[in-house]
């Protein structure tokens, strides 16, 4: 039996990824590069304790064919900065000012300066020059500043990466329900959809509860809708509203004008005109009838609750139909609902989609509606 990510984080403003750090240095020509191979010497020295990759030898991070790549990059969160640290970095580099660095980054002077001196404490190198004139890198810290450009372009790419993949889910939403539920409750719940995510396109599927299952399960759809008892195999799923079953017959039927109510085995041992095997509607049935004999032969068997509707409307036979798909022919008096007694004929209906696999995105705002 199946069972019935906060993305939330902190704007973060980015740095270009031009103007780089050398102007802020105060270093140039052979000289600069031979002092920033001295510092790169120096901070290799250290170990782990910074920006030295996986395999430096001398920090107890060893690159031998034993390390397993699992270990090396559970330890990197604590030997790397985080993004926040190095784009602060990138700023003093373009402003030659903490000041200045820290109004682009949107926090406080004071917060710059922490920030910068824990990333110091981090890499156990001094990164930044603090004068009454500005701040400028050391040399160490322009090397720095050159590795961390490359970190931040590379995650401005994997963002831009991010934001592609989501608005392409986004930009459709495909939905296979049951027929009670598409004819009945999806109109209204696709149209509030609609007011919220109006560049959304939506495509919309009709079946049986079975089919719903099939389509969820081979990636045809993102989210699913069925009437059944339980949770189909291989899917997750949530109560989404409820619904009951009802004998209705028509006018002319002698049904219409019986005032005792219809005993489950009378029912059981009626013709009627049922949905096909694999609706929810025939499963409910089934179990409510399965300790009175079973249901007998149906005298018509039809795959849509419209086309069940109609035949009772003609005056085919008795019919079991969802009160949500018969509530204008009642009111109109075209088809006469049947008091039962001693039947279970209650349903839920259900939001599914594969185990695991939790809705996102427009699926997720839609089941968001439905419970609304």
């Amino acid at each position: 039996m199946s069972r019935e990510r906060d993305d939330s984080a902190g704007p973060t403003e980015r740095g270009t990824g031009a103007g780089g750090g050398g102007g802020a240095s105060g270093t140039s020509g052979a000289s600069g590069a031979a002092e920033r191979r001295t510092a790169a010497r120096a901070i290799a020295a250290a170990g782990g304790s910074g920006v030295t990759g996986a395999g430096s030898g001398s920090g107890g991070t060893a690159s031998g064919a034993g390390t397993a790549s699992g270990s090396v990059t559970a330890h990197l969160s604590h030997r790397v900065p985080d993004l926040g640290a190095l784009e602060l970095l990138l700023a003093v580099a373009r402003h030659g000012s903490l000041g200045a660095a820290a109004r682009e980054v949107g926090i406080t002077q004071p917060a710059a300066s922490s920030r910068i001196r824990s990333m110091e404490r981090q890499l156990g190198v001094a990164l930044v020059d603090r004068s009454p004139r500005g701040s400028r890198l050391t040399d160490a810290g322009a090397l720095v500043t050159d590795w961390a450009r490359r970190i931040v372009e590379s995650a401005e790419a994997f963002d831009a990466g991010v934001q592609a993949l989501r608005g392409r889910r986004d930009s459709r939403l495909r939905v296979v329900a049951s027929m009670t539920i598409a004819e009945y409750l999806l109109p209204g719940w696709l149209i509030a959809l609609r007011a919220e995510r109006p560049d959304t396109a939506v495509s919309l599927q009709a079946g049986n509860s079975a089919v719903v299952a099939e389509r969820l399960l081979a990636g045809e759809a993102d989210l699913g809708f069925v009437e059944g008892l339980a949770v189909p195999d291989g899917l997750d799923g949530t109560v989404v509203a409820h619904d009951r079953l009802a004998v209705v017959v028509a006018p002319s039927h002698p049904w219409a004008r019986r005032r005792k109510p219809i005993d489950p085995a009378e029912l059981a041992g009626t013709p009627l005109v049922l949905r096909e095997h694999g609706s929810g509607t025939r499963q409910v049935l089934d179990a409510a009838l399965a300790g009175h004999g079973g249901l007998a032969r149906p005298l018509l068997e039809l795959a849509s609750t419209t086309a069940v509707k109609a035949a009772a409307v003609s005056g085919a036979g008795a019919a079991v139909l969802s009160e949500l798909a018969i509530a204008e022919e009642l009111s109109s008096r075209r088809l006469v609902a049947v008091p039962v007694a001693g039947a279970h004929l209650r349903r839920d209906l259900r939001a599914v989609w594969p185990t695991g696999h939790r809705p996102t995105g427009p699926a997720r705002d839609l089941l968001s509606l439905t419970r609304s």
